[in-house]
Order: structure tokens, then C-alpha cells, then sequence
């Protein structure tokens, strides 16, 4: 089978949906079918892959490599990739990774588009939480990890008390973690937090950080990933962070509030 898989983001990008497409592009093409990845992140220096990666393509290309497939696997609903994909019309499945708009901070026409897509096509949702908010008829396959990194390492020394992991951006929660901590310090209770990962809202949580009178306690590890992401603690989303989060051998902490709604968002405590 020829397979198309159209996602946005991918390598050298770093996220759960990036993770997820690249292991679905590894696999379909272990399994023996033709794979490319379409997305709309450029590169100058492209990694060895067993599968074509197009980068930054044109709706002209966008349609021939439609036409080329026998069914396109589209990582959440893109409105870009929605013309060439009706010009094609090529059989199309859409990966549910999100649930569009149900924090109430992208209100408006655009989150109701792209909800009505999935009544018109097929949908597979990483999550029954992700599944209830999506109209079109769905069926729930819970996303996996690299079970060949993401492992209890026999070697590793337990001395972490807390970690994050993830994008700083404001849906993560990770200022509420913060909060968490310095609440704690009132009580006499100072665990250490290791952050990692990075994004745009770094200098407000630094500042977070040094208005609680945190800064001994909180590290900020900046990006890891594969094999040294692994052996600090993990990675990223419910859906994939918490699962490699406890194939690491560590205990999930999550909340009900921000993007658990939607994800189940996890930190990790190890010990």
C-alpha cells in the first residue's frame, strides 16, 4: 500500500505528534508498504530515513503526491492541507491528536471548522477524552513510545525528586507546577524539579521561579530527547508521556486542569 502521511510538524521539530508520526512512518514501512511524509517544516540537513520526507510542499506537489497515494494519514485536521486533499480525493483517516478549542482560548470559526472535517472523514482518536469531543464517528487507538528506549535502566541512580517534561508553553501547566512548589516551601517541604524541555514561555516561568524564591530548587535542563531524554526520565502528552514515563519506572503525577483535559498532561516523580 502506498501511504501519504501529512503532518504539519515533524523532524527537527520536537513534540508527541512529531514522535507519533515518525514511529507510524518506521512501521508502515517495516511492514512493507511505500511511505512519504508531507510536512510544512524545512530542514537543511535531512536525517537517514527508510521513507521520503517532502518538505514545504506545494499545492501542485501536495495533490501529485495525493494521487500518488492509496490513502492519506493526516496528523489532526489541517484547513492548509484541505484543498489538495479534495482535488486528490484520495481516501483520507485523520489522527486526533487534540480536541480543538476546548480550553476556550481559540473560540471562533476556525476550531468549528475544523471539527465539522471530521464528520466527512475517517477518524481515529488517541484517547476516549479526545473521542468525546470530536462529532464525526471515531475510533479510539491510545498512541505507543519506543519501547527500545523508554525502559528501566539498571544503571541509572535515582536522585530526582520531580520531573516535567514538555513544551513550556502556557497549556502545560507548568507555571501551576511552580505555584505547587512554592506552596510546599511555606510548609517546609522543598522537593527539586528538573525541567525539561523549552518554548516561549521560559522567561515567564523563570521569573515565576525567582519571584517564589525557587531558584535552588528548580533546574532547567533544556531539550533532550531518544535514549538521553529516556534515561533523565522521559517524555511528553499523556497519550506518550505518561506511557514512557512509566516504562522509565516512575510514578505519573497529573492534574485534572489545563491540557490533562484533553491529554492527560503528566510529570514524573522518580524514586
Amino acid at each position: 500500500m502506498k501511504i501519504l502521511i501529512y503532518s504539519r510538524v515533524f523532524w527537527p521539530s520536537i513534540g508527541g505528534l512529531e514522535t507519533m508520526m515518525e514511529i507510524l512512518a518506521e512501521e508502515f514501512t517495516a511492514a512493507g508498504h511505500q511511505v512519504k511524509v508531507a510536512t510544512q517544516v524545512g530542514t537543511a540537513a535531512e536525517r537517514n530515513h527508510n521513507y521520503e520526507v517532502v518538505r514545504l510542499p506545494t499545492l501542485k506537489s501536495c495533490v501529485q503526491l495525493l494521487r500518488w497515494s492509496d490513502v492519506c494519514l493526516c496528523a489532526n485536521v489541517s484547513l492548509r492541507g484541505l484543498a489538495p486533499m479534495m482535488i486528490a480525493g484520495t481516501p483520507l483517516v485523520i489522527s486526533h491528536h487534540l480536541t480543538y478549542g476546548l480550553l476556550g482560548r481559540f473560540n471562533g470559526i476556525v476550531p468549528e471548522l475544523k471539527k465539522n472535517v471530521t464528520r466527512f472523514s475517517n477518524n481515529v482518536c488517541v484517547s476516549e477524552a479526545v473521542q468525546a469531543h470530536i462529532p464525526g464517528r471515531s475510533i479510539v487507538i491510545p498512541n505507543t513510545y519506543r519501547t527500545e528506549i523508554f525502559r528501566e535502566y539498571g544503571d541509572v541512580i535515582r536522585d530526582l525528586d520531580i520531573v516535567f517534561v514538555g513544551r513550556l508553553v502556557s497549556d502545560k501547566g507548568v507555571t501551576d507546577l511552580i505555584d505547587a512548589l512554592g506552596q510546599l516551601a511555606q510548609v517546609g517541604f522543598r522537593p527539586r524539579l528538573s525541567i525539561v524541555g523549552d518554548g516561549p514561555e521560559r522567561p515567564a516561568i523563570l521569573t515565576r521561579v525567582e519571584e517564589l524564591g525557587l531558584g535552588e530548587q528548580v533546574d532547567f535542563i533544556g531539550t533532550k530527547v531518544g535514549s538521553d531524554l529516556a534515561r533523565f526520565v522521559a517524555s511528553q502528552p499523556f497519550v506518550i508521556v505518561a506511557l514512557e514515563g512509566i516504562a522509565c519506572g516512575c510514578m505519573v503525577v497529573g492534574t485534572n486542569v489545563g491540557n490533562f483535559a484533553r491529554s492527560y498532561q503528566m510529570s514524573w516523580v522518580s524514586g
